[in-house]
């Protein structure tokens, strides 16, 4: 891993004259023949012609980058995400972040229906899996928010295909047993508090939030008991499910989804506000100690289907992310007032480990951002926040590093260097899903009514 092999095979010199300045490289490990030469020729027109009439540049060149990421999974023969090269494989919370920017906001249906559905196939105990080993051994469940990703990737695969019927027949059943496991108790003591309908999850020694990295086995930010970004994705899998048994008619989901969500919203505010620092708390552990560290955790309480603040306190929190978190490249994972802070990503692989949840920006954040400041501050916010951000992120950054992609981080100190893989899923994706979504206003109706309602001054739902 220490050393990289220069050693050139030959050159390849080609002269052309063409008048679209484009030429194919196809090149291979293995003998091919006509047909998968012409094979290749085919999905080289397939993807012109989906970016051919698109309004923007940036649509297009991150609708190209967005194509590397898919890939077949040999075993099956059905679809998968890469979350990043050069080393990253198939992780499940990554692939189920990245599929609607993938594959919804590009218009790949079916592609999302397939990995949704492989997804659904892996169901064990109520979880979905977080990563498929490469060697062919059974998938890893070391995750708390894994499941909760999958059911809102299948609500936003919904939004944008009103696929109702592959719902009642593939995903329905697998839906009621996450619900199931996640009230009862599943792995890694996940599951619902029956106090206050929130959900923690306590395994010492591991960490299975999204902050999973290890220094010595130890988890630098371990967030065991309620995450708030865990919670945040858990009140809206209540809801989108207890939305999808009445669509259904399945009385008894209904009831039981709207009652835990009825418990879990009322209380999340008041759980994970905190009143000094006008913000919310990281995490509440399992002594009901709360952590006050400011992180971009906190945005998925603004940005997702259905809010969970007040608009007061929602706005607050959008000033304070803003404030501490907000970079030209993304959201740093700890404000720098925090003297755990690390500014920049490098160094030897304990020394940056330490850092990857510490201060580092993950560019992934900038969908939440942009969500959340159309939930809370409407579209003129967008257009005014949102693009200008976008624009200079990308126009700069598609030009450095592995051209045409974005980056997996950047350090949290000025000037915000690309580092970690060079080129991210999720992170290309949450880009791709921001500017199309909600800079050029291409995100599909709503599927109930009560969703977002604080963008347009109205009042939330309460069961």
């Amino acid at each position: 891993d220490d050393t990289e092999s220069l050693f050139c095979v030959g050159t390849i010199v080609k002269g052309w004259e063409s008048g679209d300045g484009h030429l194919d490289i196809v090149a291979s490990v293995e003998p091919s023949d006509i047909a998968e030469v012409a094979e290749w020729e085919a999905e080289k027109r397939r993807r012109w012609r989906m970016v051919g009439n698109e309004e923007d540049e940036l649509t297009r060149i991150l609708r190209r980058a967005a194509e590397a990421f898919i890939a077949l999974r040999s075993s099956s023969g059905t679809r998968t995400v890469i979350a990043g090269y050069p080393w990253f494989t198939d992780w499940g919370r990554d692939a189920l972040i990245a599929l609607t920017g993938l594959t919804l906001v590009t218009g790949r249906f079916e592609v999302a229906r397939q990995i949704l559905l492989t997804f659904a196939r892996h169901l064990v105990d109520g979880l979905v899996p977080n990563f498929f080993p490469e060697s062919g051994d059974p998938p890893a469940y070391n995750t708390v928010d894994a499941t909760l990703w999958f059911v809102l990737a299948l609500y936003r695969y919904l939004r944008y295909t009103r696929d109702f019927a592959t719902l009642r027949a593939h995903f329905w059943r697998p839906l009621r047993e996450i619900l199931d496991w996640h009230l009862r108790g599943t792995r890694d003591g996940i599951g619902a508090d029956p106090k206050d309908g929130l959900l923690s999850w306590q395994a010492q020694g591991e960490a299975l939030t999204w902050m999973d990295a290890k220094v010595n086995g130890v988890p630098v930010t371990p967030r065991m008991g309620k995450p708030v970004e865990v919670n945040a994705l858990w009140c809206n899998a209540l809801l989108i499910l207890a939305h999808l048994a009445a669509n259904l008619g399945d009385g008894l989901v209904e009831r039981t989804a709207k009652s835990w969500a009825k418990k879990a919203r009322q209380n999340f505010e008041p759980t994970f506000w905190n009143a000094s620092a006008n913000c919310l708390f990281d995490a509440i552990a399992p002594d009901g100690t709360p952590d006050p560290s400011v992180r971009c955790n906190q945005l998925l309480a603004l940005a997702l289907p259905f809010p969970l603040l007040s608009p007061e306190k929602a706005r607050a929190v959008l000033r304070c992310v803003e404030a501490k978190l907000l970079t030209p490249c993304g959201l740093r994972t700890l404000s720098p007032d925090d003297p755990r802070y690390r500014g920049r990503y490098v160094g030897p692989p304990e020394v940056r480990d330490a850092a990857y949840h510490q201060g580092t920006v993950w560019a992934w954040w900038l969908g939440a951002y942009a969500d959340a400041v159309a939930q809370v501050e409407g579209e003129e916010a967008v257009q005014r926040k949102v693009r200008p951000l976008l624009e200079a992120f990308l126009w700069r950054h598609l030009r450095e590093g592995c051209v045409g992609q974005v980056a997996e981080i950047f350090d949290g100190d000025p000037p915000h260097e690309p580092r970690g893989c060079f080129a991210q899923a999720w992170s290309v994706a949450e880009v791709l899903r921001a500017w199309r979504e909600q800079v050029c206003g291409k995100l599909p109706p709503p599927l109930w009514r009560d969703e977002g309602l604080w963008a347009w001054g109205g009042k939330a739902t309460r069961f």
